[in-house]
């Protein structure tokens, strides 16, 4: 019988991710990680992202999810490179899973100026594996209440941007922005913020920007 430590597999994973990072380094690829729970808009802002920015720049996308492929279809209009990852049961993407694709079966992924990964719906798992990316962004929709940063801290702690999705239903639900702004800078002062919408379009042009910013830091 063999027994594997957490901690073997972690440092594994930390490898992995240091390997990813290196190679979209040599080819000048932004990848960005988002996260956030099932039904929070990943998929919708995500949408919304590829339309603003597809006529600019290549973009691709690793999709992940525990079955199907129906979020990976709504995105194919925008993007010519696509790849689904279903993990039939696990609930967060590895390194090894975005090197194997960088490396063996999607070698056009890298190709992309700006690669998305749309990680598995789950504010727990996801934020503990770093997938070798240049950003991670965290998703917090207002239908959640404000409770979820201070239950679920590690996935906006441990994140470069947090974006407060839904904001066209604001006048609906029980949510303050005003606090859960304030908890959010109290967990990580360092992460920007971005209410928006992506049904509206409210805030979504400024976080194109923030990308398209991202991206040219990445390229001097």
């Amino acid at each position: 019988m063999r027994v594997y430590l957490a901690k073997n597999l972690r440092e594994a994973n930390k490898n992995s991710a240091a390997d990813n990072r290196k190679i979209l380094g040599e080819h000048g690829v932004l990848m960005v990680n988002m996260m956030g729970s099932p039904g929070c808009g990943k998929t919708s802002l995500l949408e919304e992202t590829l339309k603003r920015l597809s006529p600019k720049y290549r973009l691709a996308v690793i999709e992940g999810d525990l079955y199907t492929a129906e979020d990976a279809q709504r995105l194919k209009p925008w993007t010519s490179e696509i790849v689904q990852i279903n993990t039939e049961g696990a609930c967060h993407l590895e390194a090894n899973y975005i090197g194997h694709l960088l490396t063996q079966n999607s070698p056009s992924l890298l190709d992309a100026e700006i690669l998305f990964i749309e990680n598995i719906g789950n504010l727990v798992c996801p934020a503990e594996f770093d997938l070798g990316e240049d950003i991670r962004v965290t998703l917090l929709s207002v239908t959640e209440g404000n409770d979820k940063p201070r239950k679920y801290p590690l996935a906006f702690k441990e994140t470069g941007a947090i974006l407060i999705t839904k904001l066209d239903l604001l006048d609906y639900v029980n949510f303050n922005l005003e606090r859960a702004t304030l908890d959010l800078k109290i967990i990580n002062e360092r992460s920007v913020i971005f209410p928006l919408s992506a049904k509206t379009g409210e805030g979504v042009e400024t976080w194109c920007n923030w990308l398209e910013s991202l991206l040219k830091k990445k390229r001097k």
